[in-house]
């Protein structure tokens, strides 16, 4: 049995690359339905989220940049609990906006 090091399993997309697509296009999914409700005049209910929004060069830093990071440092595995977060925020996300153009 081999044991790997951490940087070998966490430091590329080699390994674990479903999670690792999944947590970067969860992110941009949550961005681009933050920006579509934000657009039909929705209200940002988390003050962190709020004030990127204020500062485009820093929601593109949050929501893009910090994701692909996270997502090239961390082990695939330990993903899985924001990936599940993530789908939450979507689905919720989803929800409203179909409730809203309902």
């Amino acid at each position: 049995m081999t044991t790997r090091s951490w940087w070998d399993s966490s430091a590329t997309f080699k390994r674990c690359t479903i999670e690792k697509v999944s947590f970067v296009l969860l992110n941009q999914v949550d961005l681009t339905l933050t920006l579509v409700a934000m657009h039909l005049g929705f209200d940002e209910l988390n003050p962190f989220v709020g004030f990127l929004l204020e500062i485009p060069a820093l929601l593109v830093v949050a929501k893009v940049i910090l994701p692909l990071l996270i997502a090239w440092l961390m082990p695939g595995r330990l993903l899985w609990p924001s990936i599940a977060l993530l789908v939450g925020v979507a689905v919720w996300n989803v929800k409203e906006l179909i409730t809203y153009l309902v």
